[in-house]
């Protein structure tokens, strides 16, 4: 009640300040009229204590509804938003269960499905100012609680300070930003592009002009020149396009297609989004380099040593497989950070490309591969009783079909000498014994036996 008296009184004195409530409980009257004779009825004596009335003028009807109190605040959502949100992801998880297994449109489904999630996530915590979580532009942001990492905003260049700024990182492709420049962001998430079309731009530095990007940046489509106005045109090495300087910070990086075809690792200028591009995909194994460029194993020796080595490793796969010792030692995980290594010997990441060129991964390849073999020759006796003894010159030493000294035939995978079956002319002797096997299963009972 106190509340709402001083309420009345303010707004009184604000429209009418001429008309104040004295001290005395009376109003102050104008000069040239006479106060009137309170009727006896009217007497204060005679009426129990009141709170004074302040009767509402026109323009105190007026106050507040300039101002739309009733409209739906930003931020604010229903709970029919919740309940559509619930809906939809009911729905998306029904058609991923009719759509074929592994299929893209599959995939999609799923991308769908976990940015619903993540919205409905979002909703259901309409009491903070900023939410802890964003999604936009298949953008997963989240917000940072550090206060004292110095951090740039990708959109905006400008440095984000953590104190008194709140900021957002992309989960998906560590894209930077103020919560203020959220709602400007115009280019998706790079986590999206490598999930469904991981592969590199193989030529070099496929540049066409200013003139094919309407002489605007290829990322904002801000103005650009190469004469700095209005805004410095800056060429990324990777895409040949030309970007201003808020989406070109000079970022340096290796290009896998000078890589490939030129063997040249020196870093180039590139633009952000090539740089997030280049840095998801460093460790993806998308590159074939048989077909790309099968004359690089001529010239760099490395590359050689590194595929002899990888298909010993295959060999020895599967007496990891089968050995109980093996997978409790769990030897196949001292690659898991190059998983590729254990599955085929033709696909190469840029970081594998990288370390061969200083030399890291062939002194760590090789020690594995030491490894491998000292466990199946030296240290398992159900490995060691999986070997191979030459049947062509039956001396008593057992062989693998990894040793540097064999050779493994393609038909039926038995293990010689290397000079032994090169110097024999007949044909394998394992393979001849199974070819006599099977005619002797297939042919046809003589008439005697029969009788």
């Amino acid at each position: 009640m106190e509340y709402d008296e001083k309420l009345a009184r303010f707004r009184q004195g604000h429209l009418n300040p001429f008309n104040k409530q004295l001290p005395g409980g009376q109003h102050e009257q104008r000069a040239d009229k006479e106060p009137e004779d309170p009727s006896p009825e009217d007497s204060p004596l005679d009426q129990p204590h009141q709170e004074p009335e302040f009767r509402c003028t026109e323009r105190m009807m007026d106050l507040g509804l300039a101002e739309d109190h009733f409209s739906r605040p930003v931020g604010l959502f229903l709970a029919s938003d919740i309940e559509q949100l619930r809906q939809a992801i009911e729905e998306c998880k029904q058609v991923i269960l009719e759509l074929p297994e592994h299929s893209e449109k599959q995939k999609d489904a799923v991308v769908r499905l976990i940015h619903l999630r993540l919205k409905l996530q979002e909703l259901k915590d309409p009491n903070e100012d900023e939410p802890n979580i964003r999604v936009l532009l298949e953008h997963r942001f989240y917000k940072e609680k550090s206060k004292s990492v110095k951090q740039t905003c990708d959109k905006c260049s400008t440095i984000i300070w953590g104190l008194i700024q709140t900021w957002y990182t992309c989960t998906g492709c560590y894209y930077r930003c103020h919560s203020k420049c959220l709602n400007l962001i115009s280019k998706p998430c790079v986590r999206s592009k490598v999930s469904h079309q991981a592969e590199y731009e193989l030529n070099i530095c496929p540049e066409t002009g200013l003139d094919s990007q309407d002489y605007r940046c290829a990322e904002c489509r801000a103005p650009v020149s190469l004469r700095g106005v209005p805004s410095e045109a800056r060429q990324c090495d990777y895409t040949g396009q030309y970007y201003c300087s808020n989406c070109h910070w000079n970022d340096l990086a290796v290009i896998p297609a000078r890589v490939i075809h030129n063997w040249d690792f020196e870093p180039r200028k590139v633009s952000r989004c090539s740089m997030r591009y280049l840095t998801l995909m460093v460790s993806r194994p998308v590159l074939k380099l048989r077909e790309i460029n099968p004359l690089l194993f001529n010239y760099v020796e490395e590359l050689v040593e590194i595929r002899k080595l990888r298909q010993d490793i295959l060999l020895m796969k599967p007496y990891f497989i089968t050995c109980k010792e093996a997978m409790e030692a769990r030897l196949l995980l001292q690659l898991q950070d190059r998983q590729h290594f254990v599955e085929n010997d033709e696909m190469y990441s840029l970081q594998d490309l990288v370390d061969i060129n200083i030399g890291r991964l062939s002194c760590s390849l090789t020690e594995i591969h030491t490894l491998f073999a000292k466990h199946i020759k030296l240290d398992c006796e159900r490995c060691q009783a999986k070997g191979f003894v030459c049947e062509l010159c039956k001396e008593g030493d057992v062989l693998f079909p990894f040793d540097s000294h064999t050779s493994v035939c393609t038909d039926c995978s038995a293990v010689f000498h290397r000079d032994c079956y090169y110097d024999n002319s007949t044909t394998c002797p394992k393979c001849a014994r199974l070819n006599l096997r099977k005619q002797s299963l297939f042919q046809e009972p003589s008439p005697e036996a029969e009788a």
